[in-house]
């Protein structure tokens, strides 16, 4: 897959970003290098390979999953500057 100055500005302008003529040009040789990069990945034989989620392997730890303290709204809240009935209360930021 290839990319045009067009694209280039295309994808810029979804992007909210800002590019000159000059730049959008450039930028088209670097995602073109880019995307070649990504081309050759394509070309390695991968077959038994097991995916991994990281380079050594690792095991999850886990907790039990028990109740604990709970019903602590009042104690949690005590030093909230502002609370009603077990909420923090914050100033409004949306108008």
């Amino acid at each position: 897959m290839a990319v045009d100055t067009e694209t280039v500005k295309r994808v810029a302008r979804l992007s909210r970003i800002a590019v000159t003529d000059e730049e959008a040009a450039r930028m088209e040789g670097e995602l073109n290098a880019i995307l070649g990069f990504v081309a050759q990945l394509d070309e390695v034989d991968v077959e038994g390979v097991e995916p991994m989620t990281s380079a050594a392997p690792t095991t999850m730890k886990k907790r039990q999953d028990v109740v604990t303290e709970g019903d602590q709204a009042e104690a949690i809240t005590a030093n909230a500057p502002l609370s009603d009935d077990g909420f923090f209360l914050v100033p409004k930021v949306v108008e």
